[in-house]
């Protein structure tokens, strides 16, 4: 496949991924399924207009503001704001056109993700593009959902449940209370809004955010959820795909409870398997660690099946006697999200594990050693109903509350004290009270203009292995890329392997040799602790999808 060459037309975008404006081009290919109740792809809507500015003085990160239609199938009505930023192709001479960024969730909001992730990017995609990304509809910095009247009273509701699960018949109460509660205040507060931040819907967004940019085809790299959304955009725009990378892949068939119009008997991460693979990285967790000496991984008991037995009366003791406020289930939360990072982010899970083994609340995370600079967009709020308005109104969940001990003592069995995790994980959906207007089901295998690049590690926490596989094989024409490390997405856990072969295809369309398999560049607990102790930090994560 060839893509060489210079993405005709102007562009440019802001929001964690941006763009600007010109000439747009309609796709009239051949017809093929859309979301329930979505309009035709081809239909014309207007090409958001906006004004790039600093995101703050002297930044070097752009923002503008896009607006769009809340409802694509009545584009003449309500329109919603959303968030974009960008940062211009550092070699503005040989520039080839816009990358647009989805860093995952659902939830993730792009005006914050992707400048913290920015030098994660290849160097020669940083030179040669444009890196736009936004705040998907209903987060963040956007037409965002929020159910509270003010930060005090959002926390007021986070105290009320427990933290990582319920344990017990009363905080299984509190958790199914709280979560019905917050179904409640987001109906009250927006019920249009949350009916329209479905996958389809952001797609479509996406297509309007390409045009404005004066791209004629898109440039993609989504990790996480942002692959469901990537493969959204191949099925309903397949024409418009110029270069896709989908890194850390989301089953579609599992996300969409393959079309079916009955109840589903698991929940949407238990079909992706994220329990299984959340077990198999923690067994790759203490196997490593248990493999070294203490003085890289403070965790260790000096061999594999003792660290793994020194785990396991951890987590006994946790259940009668927490410390502090580190109870059982906030510190398998904190475990199955510390594993993300594989370095130095399971150095320093292996230290907040000692701390606890040896009976101390983990000190809080060290600060950097010299100053940051101020992120070009101030943190927005991000609660949970965000990610939640995406995950229960667009994938199928069991919707009966009474279920989700069964699942979790299922989840236990097959996967140990992360299937107890990723059990509840999707239970605030069994009391949501809103199913997404546009939902986009597939096809899959629509062909598209180019071959998507699908990118899987072999040890993820949280989209394991098996639903890369399975998006190549959904997917018309894929080619797998397999990153034999740890870790949740190859973007954060560094391979300049993967680095190399992502650079080649986005640049000019060049794909890895079939059955390609990549290393990591640092495998975990490869060097000694800092001296004086474990910075110890909190994992990116929660209890959805990135």
């Amino acid at each position: 496949m060839s893509i060489r060459g210079s993405i005709a037309g102007s562009r440019h975008c802001a929001a964690a991924l941006a763009a600007t404006v010109i000439c747009s081009t309609i796709f009239t290919g051949p017809e093929r399924p859309q979301a329930d109740g979505m309009p035709s792809p081809s239909v014309t809507v207007p090409r958001p207009d906006w004004i790039w500015i600093p995101c703050i003085p002297g930044s070097r990160f752009d923002c503008a503001t896009a607006k769009v239609p809340l409802d694509y199938s009545d584009t003449g009505g309500r329109t919603i704001d959303l968030a974009v930023i960008r940062r211009k192709a550092t070699d503005p001479g040989r520039r080839l056109g816009t990358l647009f960024f989805n860093p995952g969730g659902p939830g993730g909001p792009g005006t914050v993700q992707m400048p913290r992730n920015y030098e994660a990017f290849p160097q020669e995609v940083r030179e040669r593009f444009d890196i736009v990304s936004w705040d998907p509809r209903g987060v963040g910095h956007s037409t965002a959902v929020n159910c509270f009247d003010s930060p005090k009273e959002a926390a007021a509701w986070r105290s009320s449940k427990p933290a990582g699960f319920p344990v017990g018949e009363q905080q299984r109460a509190a958790w199914i209370a709280a979560y019905k509660d917050l179904g409640q205040r987001c109906r009250r507060r927006d019920p249009e809004l949350l009916r329209h931040v479905s996958t389809a819907d952001t797609a479509h967004d996406l297509d309007l955010l390409r045009q404005a940019v004066g791209d004629p085809q898109l440039s993609y790299l989504g990790i996480s959820y942002g692959t469901i959304l990537g493969a959204t955009y191949a099925g309903l725009f397949p024409g418009k795909v110029r270069a896709m990378v989908l890194d850390s892949n989301i089953d579609p068939q599992a996300w969409t409870h393959h079309a079916s119009q009955s109840e589903p008997r698991l929940t949407t991460f238990l079909r992706m398997g994220a329990d299984r693979g959340a077990a198999a990285t923690l067994d790759q967790f203490v196997t490593l660690c248990g493999s070294t000496t203490a003085a890289r991984c403070a965790f260790s008991a000096g061999s594999p099946k003792a660290t793994r037995d020194k785990f396991d009366q951890l987590m006994r003791r946790l259940r009668e006697h927490p410390v502090g406020t580190w109870t059982y289930a906030r510190t398998v939360g904190d475990v199955v999200s510390g594993l993300y990072v594989a370095h130095p982010g399971w150095t320093d899970l292996a230290g907040r594990l000692q701390d606890l083994w040896q009976g101390h609340a983990p000190k809080p995370s060290a600060p950097p050693p010299l100053p940051l600079p101020p992120p070009p967009v101030p943190n927005p709020y991000t609660g949970e109903e965000q990610g939640a308005a995406v995950l229960c109104g667009d994938s199928p969940n069991p919707r009966d509350p009474a279920v989700y001990q069964a699942l979790e003592e299922a989840g236990a069995t097959r996967a140990g004290d992360a299937g107890r995790f990723w059990a509840w994980a999707a239970e605030p959906c069994a009391t949501w009270p809103a199913q997404a207007a546009n939902r986009y089901n597939g096809p899959w295998n629509n062909p598209t203009a180019h071959t998507v690049l699908v990118v899987g590690t072999l040890y993820d926490p949280a989209t394991p292995y098996a639903g890369t596989q399975a998006m190549a094989k959904e997917l018309a024409t894929a080619r797998l890329l397999t990153n034999n490390g740890y870790g949740h997405t190859a973007l954060i856990n560094s391979s300049s392997c993967i680095n190399a072969y992502e650079s080649r295809y986005f640049i000019d369309g060049s794909l890895p040799p079939p059955g390609t398999t990549c290393q990591p560049d640092t495998q975990p607990f490869s060097s000694p602790m800092p001296r004086g102790g474990v910075a110890t930090g909190g994992g990116a994560m929660a209890g959805d999808v990135s």
